[in-house]
């Protein structure tokens, strides 16, 4: 905290609730001109909902906002906008069907007083730009053509170069290789020597040491702690991130799991040296018929897109995959399915239909088994009636729209559709993310019973709980590449985001 200088932006005592859930309470923030400061905390922390309520996104919020010292209210991101605040989110903002010159100027499009795009200025414009921040790209180029770390790179080199005083950035670096972080952070110190304002929230506890000024922890919707980065270490914040005593989160497991022996029962997968441009890098692993093999990494590490290649939604670059001892290269998801490889996404709009009765959500991967011409919609029903009943789903209604269903229920549908076809290895994103403990717990069980019925599954998720939870065995991914794995060891949270 600088010496007697005012902030440029002060928060007090926001609180903010979704539906009844408190998400940020009393929290108080300060930030200064010539600052980097670094934000941790675990996944719903808060970290990302206060910044979204400094960009102007999320308006509904009661405390004090000031900006320069004069008492605020955005109404829109436009109006943080006009004040000086920019923010790149987690989620890319880019428009993947324009260039990279209209991403780069993307609603300040330099125009003559004819009101026409002056497009020979933008592209000559915009590669300055990017050449400044180390880019060397054509800006006529389309945007999604461009690998994600790079779209990325762009993003936030337009929100960089926008002349905001105040520019928040949401896990920067989580597709970023080593060189880009390098450039990252040098274009950072300058904008900070230039007098701006920034904002550096990540899971890389390493990167927010090295960039940042001043770190403030999050934990449970409040600030548990606010330190200068040069006096503390990455064991002290990952202690104040996931508590201790009655502070400690549900089931944070913080104290030592022990981890079985592995299994020597048969391999179903086995993955050897697989790579994907800048996602994966010479990644090996088995995973074994009745063992969950945990896959734990914070956003970005390569997690979605190593699903993705299991299932045959990606091709990989390099590498081999084998089911049961015989070599795979899945060209098309049917493929892989046809091979014993089931997924569930991290998203469960990607694979179920709201709009559509639970029955049908169930059955639509057997179709082809029980129909050759015509649907049978009865004996549908009676192959989804025994799935929900198996797997506890509620309400037990097989014709009502799976929109009515919560997100747990959703959830186990999910699952039950691949159970009615049922497979050799069940990969799973994210299971349980979203859910209340109730619908966790459910999940859960039902995971360690097809674990006992002899399935191999892949758990992959950013929640250390989760895995933790469930898993026999953990390998933890960091940037594409396996960087350890726990094996009949004592295994605990703090660990994992050491290890991570």
């Amino acid at each position: 905290m600088p010496e007697g200088q005012q902030p440029i932006l002060e928060l007090q005592g926001i609180t903010k609730s979704f539906g009844g859930v408190e998400a940020l309470r009393g929290v108080d923030f300060a930030l200064y001109s010539g600052e980097i400061h670094g934000l941790v905390g675990e996944n719903g922390a808060g970290k990302s909902t206060l910044m979204k309520i400094i960009a102007g996104v999320h308006t509904e919020f009661s405390g004090h906002f000031l900006v320069d010292g004069q008492e605020r209210h955005f109404h829109s991101a436009r109006d943080a906008h006009a004040a000086g605040i920019a923010m790149v989110h987690q989620e890319l903002s880019v428009a993947p069907d324009l260039t990279v010159a209209e991403n780069v100027f993307l609603g300040n499009q330099p125009i003559n007083r004819f009101g026409l795009v002056q497009w020979r200025r933008m592209a000559r414009e915009a590669g300055e730009q990017l050449a400044r921040f180390g880019i060397d790209v054509d800006p006529m180029a389309r945007l999604g053509d461009l690998p994600i770390g790079l779209q990325q790179l762009i993003e936030i080199a337009r929100v960089l170069f926008s002349g905001a005083r105040i520019v928040i950035l949401d896990e920067p670096t989580s597709a970023l290789s080593p060189p880009e972080v390098e450039r990252l952070f040098a274009t950072l110190k300058r904008l900070r020597q230039g007098g701006a304002a920034i904002v550096f929230i990540s899971h890389f506890i390493e990167d927010i040491l090295r960039v940042s000024d001043t770190v403030t922890v999050f934990r449970n919707g409040r600030k548990v702690a606010e330190t200068a980065s040069a006096a503390t270490s990455k064991g002290a914040l990952i202690e104040a991130m996931i508590g201790r005593g009655g502070e400690a989160l549900e089931h944070s497991y913080t104290d030592d799991l022990m981890l079985p022996r592995p299994s020597d029962s048969s391999v179903i997968l086995k993955v050897d040296q697989l790579s994907l441009a800048r996602s994966l890098r010479e990644v090996s692993f088995e995973a074994r018929a009745g063992e969950v093999l945990g896959i734990y990494g914070f956003m970005g590490c390569g997690q979605q897109e190593l699903s993705r290649i299991l299932f045959g939604k990606l091709k990989p670059d390099g590498g081999t995959l084998a089911v049961e001892g015989t070599p795979k290269s899945f060209a098309s998801t049917a493929a892989a399915r046809r091979a014993g490889v089931a997924l569930v996404p991290e998203s469960r709009r990607d694979m179920l239909f709201h709009q559509e009765p639970v029955y049908k959500n169930i059955s639509i991967s057997i179709l082809d088994r029980i129909s050759s011409l015509l649907l049978k919609p009865a004996r549908e029903r009676d192959i989804a009636k025994r799935q929900v009943e198996q797997l506890q789903i509620r309400p037990p209604v097989v014709g009502l729209d799976l929109g009515m269903l919560s997100g747990g229920n959703q959830q186990k549908v999910a699952l039950a559709k691949w159970l009615t076809y049922p497979p050799k290895l069940l990969v799973l994103c994210e299971p349980t993310r979203g859910m209340d403990v109730g619908a966790k717990n459910d999940v859960i069980n039902i995971v360690r019973n097809l674990r006992a019925r002899g399935l191999a599954i892949i758990v992959l998720s950013t929640e250390p709980e989760t895995v933790l939870s469930l898993a026999d065995r953990i390998l933890v991914l960091k940037r594409g590449a396996l960087v350890r794995e726990f094996k009949n060891e004592p295994v605990s949270k703090d660990r994992l985001l050491e290890a991570a």
